[in-house]
């Protein structure tokens, strides 16, 4: 697959405002400071199209996304974000109400550290995409900070404590482009079964 364009669609803050897309939809979560933005802008080719942030919890809404094929929908991050309870739960009630509509959502990557063991927030994640029968892939993101044999064993660590196969877990780098061929490949994949 090649990504001609992309472009920012709109942002949702409510269950009535969520896209109901005419084309496969990819759902994108991690913890905050994942590197969310960062891979769509990777993925883009483009260095602002999703806004980055030093800090934290930026992404609050749901914020869509059209690469031509299909549609991509950021998630607010979960996890430890430096923002209030009401805040949280807020977040936590945006991301139950955007997976309620899981017939719309054609796959889910999660991002996760490539240099940290996945958290209870990822877990927890995880077990309500299993529950719920939402496909999902591991992003194990940052993999620039690493070597080539250190990558390759935390994706077999990663993927063992995951309980799942190592090609359910792509090491990308937001940063160089490593392992965009691999996920735009993934992408066409999910693309095609859904069509």
């Amino acid at each position: 697959m090649v990504i001609k364009q992309a472009k920012f669609v709109t942002s949702a803050a409510t269950a009535a405002q969520f896209i109901l897309p005419e084309k496969p939809m990819i759902a994108v979560c991690g913890k905050s400071n994942s590197g969310k933005s960062t891979l769509i802008n990777a993925l883009a080719g483009q260095k602002k199209l999703a806004k980055t942030s030093a800090s934290p919890g930026r992404t609050r809404l749901v914020n869509y996304f059209d690469f031509g094929a299909f549609l991509l929908a950021d998630l607010p991050g979960y996890g430890f974000a430096a923002v209030s309870k009401e805040e949280k739960a807020k977040w936590a009630k945006t991301l139950d109400a955007f997976f309620e509509q899981k017939e719309h959502i054609a796959h889910t990557f999660v991002l996760s550290d490539i240099r940290r063991n996945p958290s209870e927030d990822d877990l927890q994640m995880l077990s309500f995409l299993n529950y719920h029968i939402i496909p999902f892939t591991v992003i194990a993101t940052k993999s620039d900070k690493l070597s080539r044999m250190k990558i390759k064993e935390r994706v077999r660590e990663i993927a063992r404590s995951l309980s799942l196969g190592e090609g359910n877990v792509i090491p990308v780098s937001g940063e160089t482009g490593a392992g965009k061929d691999e996920l735009l490949s993934k992408i066409t994949q999910i693309v095609a079964q859904a069509t």
